[in-house]
Order: C-alpha cells, then structure tokens, then sequence
C-alpha cells in the first residue's frame, strides 16, 4: 500500500540563524518523519493546518510524498519508466544522433535510480544495456530480443511512480545516481551538467502535460557543477611536435599518406573532424599549379559526426548535419595556406580523386571511419617523449586546433579567427584566450608609451 491512516503531528520548530528564521512543520507516518520548512510562522501555521484537516476528515497520507492524497498531483497514476518511453520518443522526433544517445543514457541512470527493488534474475549490466540500447531507442524498441522484452517488462511492473519526483529524498537519491560512475567515482562534470540538462527539460515536460505540478529538481547556484568550456594549455601542440606526429603518419604502412592530409587540413586550417571527414574534393578552391600564389580557399557546409547506425534515422554510422551553431544551409569558407595546397593538391593526384568524390575516403572508397582516425593518432603519439606521451598534450585528435591559437597569437583579429572556425566571438575568446601568447613584450611597451604621455602631461 502507498497510504497510511497512521498519522502524528508535532509541534513546528522554530531555528533562529544569523540571516533569517525558520519554521519547520513536523508530522510522523508509520514512525516515518517528515517535515516542510516555512519562512513564516504563518505560513507553517496555515500548513499544518491543511495536514490536520485531512487527518480529520480520515483522508490517507501518501507513504511518498507524506502529504494527503488529496494533495497529490496526478503523478501516482503514471508510471515513471512509461513516462520515460513516451519522452525519449519525443526527443527523437526533434534532436541529433548524439543527443538521442545522451538522452538515453541519462534516462538509463534515472530509471535504475527509480526501481523498487533491484534486479536478482537479471545481471545489472543486462538491465543498463536493455534500457539504453532498447527501451529509450525508438527506432529498436520493437526489435528488442526475447530476453531483452523480458527484462524490460520487470522494470516496467518494478519503476515507481512519477510521484516520486514529489519526493525530495527521492529527487535527492537520483541526481546523485547521475553524478557518479558505476564505481562510485565522481563522473565528469560536463557529464553531470549534461544529464541534468536533460532531466531539467524531462520536467518541464511533465509539468506541461499536468504530470507535476512544478520542476522538483535544485535551481540557482550550486544546482549543477561548474564547468569550464577553455581549452587545456597543456593540450596544444606546437608546430614542432605537430611535425614530428604528422610526419610519423605520413610514412605509416597502411593509409599514411591519406591520414596525413587528413590531419594536417586540421592542423592548417582549424575544421572540426566531422567536418573534415564530410569535405569533397569540390570544396576546394585551388590555384593554378604554376601560379606564384598558391594560396587556396576550403569550403566548410557539411558536417559527418559518427553517432553510430543504432541512433541514426537511415541507420548509417555517419550523420549528415548542417554546420554547428549555424543555419542549415550556411557555410564558411577558410584560407588553405600554400603548404597546406600542396600536401592536398598531391593527396588528390595520388588517390585520383574526382570532383564530386569525398577528398578523404577509407580503404574501400567509403567515408573515413572515426576508429581508423583515433588508432593512428593514438599510435603516432608515441613520437613524443615519456613526460609529453603522459601529459595532456595532444592527446584528442581535436587538439590539432593549435591553428586557432597560432592564428590568434600572429595578430589576426578574433572576428575573423572567428568565422574561419566556425564559432562566435565569445566562445573563441572563452575557450582559446588562455592560450595567448607572445605578444607579452609588445604590450608591455604600449604601456610603458601610455604611461610616458601621462607623464609628460603631467
């Protein structure tokens, strides 16, 4: 039973802090104690007042929420795994591969959070892969395996109802299941943020379609961790070492040549991966091969993320997305500097490329795979020394964006290191404005010749 007639009331407490005062109403279910803080005494004496009505009239007191029935919301009649279903198949209407997974996952960890009791003819990780891969997947959901079914009509007939998000102790138990791994450890904090993201717009959600009555989840400051979106120093490399790792793949046995064009468009001209990987020999604007000048232009439209085929519409491992932050047809265009020209001018010779053809495909004419790009990247920072190999430096693939810190350092104006790499203003300035450097000494004589004016006006 989720009710009790077996109801005490306390006396309110009052605590007198340093700022304010506090009043804290108190009543026991089932030897259970709960309590509503108040700002007033008014306020706790109105509330408390509500509770012992209910009390007299013989009306029930839910065992989740504490409060009478007739205070609850129409939460206990809708099962959460249920609500969690019919969520992920509105998310997957209107979001991207990666965020169908995200959502996924997030759901996972609130659903496992929200049983009753925990699995014992199930293995824990059979019921994680069951709720991510299938039951927040729409496009799988009706192809789930026998076994699967099974264990997914288990968590159905053993998930709370959505009334425990009326439950602050409840609310409690489930952030701090999204905060932290399977092994106890913290998880990241942009993994944490981004979770309760999507817990933030799960209840919204709920309270539009009258499921709650209001967000139950922590706003304001220290709701969600802090993050910080600049980049790491330590990360970028400089163009001695980036030498030495594109020259590495460039003489690796299999598809170096191919793989060091790759990495080094990256490293020239700044494009994201998924970008990289959507390029068609058309997109690049090159001079003539007698000309002077050989300055060209790479026109950036498309973007490729690897999102897997189980989250994708077409089920193809990559999928085919505007630019990021930009509208869907929009574009950029970024300067290819002349050694950059050459290396693609003999990339497109060697491989025989035609115009309409991907400019960096894998072996078997198909777009390059995400796992071939990480294992050779992987694999070349061996080059570097013991100490650089186990610090933080160039260990993504994304870190190759030293371009866009080199570009900054040699005096090009943020607005347009800006628009070649694809972001605002603020955002460049917020994750790569660490990474200024050398320009020291010029600034220091500026104002040393600022202060010298005031000194002679003076």
């Amino acid at each position: 039973m989720d009710t009790t007639y077996d109801v005490r009331f306390w006396k309110t407490s009052i605590y007198k802090g340093s700022r304010k005062t506090t009043y804290t109403v108190r009543w026991e279910l089932q030897g259970k104690e709960w309590r509503q803080p108040c700002a007033t005494a008014a306020l706790a004496e109105s509330f408390r007042a509500g509770l012992l009505t209910a009390a007299r009239r013989g009306e029930a007191f839910s065992l989740t929420t504490g409060r009478p029935v007739s205070h609850r919301s129409g939460a206990s009649a809708v099962n959460w795994y249920d609500f969690a279903v019919q969520f992920a198949d509105v998310q997957w209407r209107r979001t991207s591969g990666n965020n169908r997974k995200n959502v996924a996952k997030a759901l996972m960890t609130a659903t496992i959070a929200l049983l009753r009791t925990q699995p014992t003819s199930f293995k824990p990780i059979d019921v994680r892969r069951a709720l991510r891969e299938f039951a927040f997947n729409t496009r799988r959901r009706e192809e789930a395996p026998p076994e699967v079914a099974a264990i997914l009509k288990w968590v159905q007939r053993n998930t709370l109802s959505m009334a425990a998000w009326e439950d602050p102790a409840k609310v409690d138990e489930v952030l701090q299941a999204s905060s932290t791994l399977l092994d106890g450890t913290p998880a990241a904090a942009n993994s944490v943020k981004r979770n309760r993201r999507i817990l933030n717009v799960l209840m919204e959600y709920a309270v539009k379609h009258r499921v709650l009555r209001s967000n139950p989840l922590p706003k304001g400051r220290g709701a969600a961790p802090k993050t910080s979106s600049a980049v790491d120093k330590r990360s970028l490399l400089n163009c001695s070492q980036a030498g030495s790792l594109l020259g590495w793949i460039r003489r690796r046995p299999r598809g170096g040549p191919r793989l060091h064009a790759f990495f080094a468009t990256m490293f020239y001209a700044g494009p994201r991966p998924e970008e990289v990987v959507a390029m068609r020999v058309n997109d690049i604007r090159m001079p003539d091969a007698g000309a002077a000048d050989q300055w060209g232009e790479l026109l950036i439209h498309t973007a490729q993320p690897e999102v897997g085929k189980n989250w994708t519409d077409t089920e193809a491992i990559h999928e085919k997305r505007g630019l990021k932050g930009r509208a869907t047809f929009d574009m950029r265009s970024v300067p290819c500097r002349p050694a950059l020209t050459k290396i693609l001018r003999a990339h497109i010779a060697a491989e025989e490329l035609k115009p309409g053809d991907l400019l960096f495909q894998g072996e078997r004419g198909d777009m390059l795979a995400g796992s071939v790009i990480r294992r050779a990247w992987r694999t070349a920072r061996r080059v570097l020394s013991e100490e650089e190999h186990s610090s933080p430096l160039g260990k993504r693939v994304y870190d190759l964006h030293t371009c866009l810190t080199n570009w900054l350092n040699d005096g090009v104006p943020p607005a347009q290191v800006a628009e070649w790499a694809g972001n605002s203003v603020p955002v460049l300035l917020a994750v790569y404005a660490r990474c200024i450097s050398g320009q020291l000494d010029d600034l220091k004589q500026r104002i040393e010749a600022q202060g010298d004016l005031l000194e002679a006006d003076l």
